[in-house]
């Protein structure tokens, strides 16, 4: 570690005694103050383990930590399969209305009619971008909505008696939660490979299938960037042995307004509303994975449903008997929902449209200036909003599987030393040096070349000097540990540095 960098943690800065806050006597009288508090309601024993330390220390003490952290308000994320798109201000203003925050989570419907027809339109906005009939907005999180989706897939066939359908097919060119979703689910995990041009292969699939087939996830574009364009064909194969089809959303973004996954054939599928609809990502949430279901698998959607009375005029929140109960306690995150609506009605279906598009063209604007540095695998066809290059070119020191060599993970150490995070390394594991690539479409020209010219000085460097990519980063405030004895001599407490 740096020591010009060190921050010390709030139970370092903490001293016996000191205060950030100071509580005036109350106007009421003593009934009213701590003091006039019952005997039961008070503490009995000190908050001993809390820090002492008065509010400029505090304040500083944030903010400097604050100062160490990298955010889409502060660089370029190339992060590929995790769409790190800037998150407009607006959106933050309009779900910090009191309208909404002061809202009660348990109020009635009839005082809550504002936020239940924002839900209700908000699911209808999503049910047309992605060609399905009804959304639920309450999963908190992507990987949450895979299991929702996958859970409502049982339930389907549950209802029909039909219990023997407990395999999923998963592509290897799928998004990593999917087998962990699977898996929770309760169904056996079955794993479909790729043709060498990054595709699914439709003779393994075929093999495959069977009466115990439940369902495929698939994501699209796959995480090799690459739209699958069998898909027709792979949704009558799936759907001709009773399986149904799931769309893993996380790679919605370059299809807005281009084409939808209901009209694909798809029968579930999730969004995530980070990646697609630019509500914050990152630090563990909150986040929110609504899910969409084609006609007829409504009624299996987790309840509550918000659904519009025509007779009374006013939207209630229903509970479905076939519904698979509630995944969350209320209306899910609903502070992201806002955001996501806000988004969507701020671009339009023509800013969605040129949203996707212009993902696509950063992304391939990127790999064609880099590819004469980077290993690309599949260059034969377009990428749509991400691409993958299997570590630096042989003539520039790539690695080839040779530890001697330069590694994907010492580029992307490096990166960190000019200000931009680094992209998705070593996923998908179908390349041993993967290096995922996704600009996003908020991204400026000057931004985007930017690390078009880092990335050709790191090859450049790698050649030349290596040793600046062994030894890398060199200027964040945490250097290049030691992964071996990290690993070998673990530490599992904490020793507060000593004074000099």
């Amino acid at each position: 570690m740096n020591s010009t960098h060190y921050s010390p943690l709030i139970f370092e800065l903490s001293r016996p005694g000191r205060k950030g806050y100071s509580l005036p006597a109350s106007p009421w009288g003593d009934a009213f103050s701590v003091d006039g508090l019952p005997q039961t309601l008070k503490r009995t024993a000190p908050l001993s383990l809390l820090p002492e330390a008065d509010e400029l220390t505090v304040a500083r003490h944030y903010t400097n930590m604050s100062n160490n952290n990298f955010g889409v308000d502060t660089g370029f994320y190339p992060l590929g399969s995790c769409t790190m798109k800037y998150n407009p201000k607006i959106n933050e203003e309009l779900a910090a209305l009191p309208a909404f925050t002061e809202l009660h989570p348990a109020q009635d419907d009839d005082c809550s009619q504002g936020s239940l027809r924002l839900y209700d339109e908000l699911q209808k906005a999503l049910s047309e971008i992605g060609g399905m009939s009804r959304f639920t907005l309450n999963p908190y999180a992507g990987a949450h909505g895979e299991l929702t989706g996958l859970m409502l897939i049982r339930a389907y066939h549950l209802d029909r008696g039909d219990t023997k359908r407990t395999k999923i097919l998963i592509p290897d060119t799928a998004h990593g939660t999917n087998p962990a979703s699977a898996a929770v689910c309760g169904l056996q995990v079955v794993e479909v490979k790729s043709t060498p041009q990054g595709t699914v292969d439709l003779d393994s699939l075929s093999e495959l299938l069977g009466d115990d087939v439940a369902g495929m996830m698939m994501t699209n574009p796959n995480t090799l960037g690459l739209f699958e364009t069998q898909i027709p064909a792979i949704s009558k194969m799936v759907h001709a042995c009773g399986g149904l089809m799931y769309y893993d959303g996380a790679n919605l973004n370059p299809c807005l307004g281009v084409c939808r996954p209901g009209d694909m054939g798809f029968d579930v599928m999730h969004i995530n509303l980070h990646k697609t609809f630019s509500t914050p990502h990152g630090g563990g949430g909150p986040g929110a994975g609504p899910v969409g279901v084609r006609a007829g698998l409504e009624c299996y959607l987790p309840n509550p449903q918000v659904e519009f009375d025509a007779a009374t005029g006013l939207y209630r929140q229903v509970f479905n008997p076939k519904g698979l109960g509630q995944i969350t306690p209320h209306l899910g995150n609903f502070a992201i929902l806002i955001r996501a609506y806000a988004y969507i009605l701020s671009l339009g279906s023509e800013g969605m449209a040129e949203a996707g598009t212009m993902a696509v063209l950063n992304a391939n604007y990127i790999r064609e200036r880099l590819k004469d540095f980077y290993d690309l695998p599949i260059d034969d066809v377009p990428c749509k909003h991400e691409f993958v290059f299997d570590g630096l070119r042989e003539e520039y020191g790539g690695a080839h599987h040779d530890a001697s060599h330069i590694r994907t993970l010492e580029v992307a150490k490096r990166l960190l030393d000019f200000g931009f995070h680094a992209p998705t390394i070593y996923f998908p594991l179908l390349y041993h040096e993967a290096m995922m690539i996704e600009p996003t479409e908020t991204e400026s020209l000057e931004t985007l070349d930017r690390f078009i010219e880092v990335m050709k000085q790191i090859a450049k460097e790698a050649h030349d000097t290596p040793e600046l990519l062994h030894t890398a980063p060199h200027t964040t405030p945490v250097r290049l540990p030691d992964d071996v004895k990290a690993v070998k001599d673990a530490k599992f407490t904490y020793t507060p540095p000593q004074p000099q």
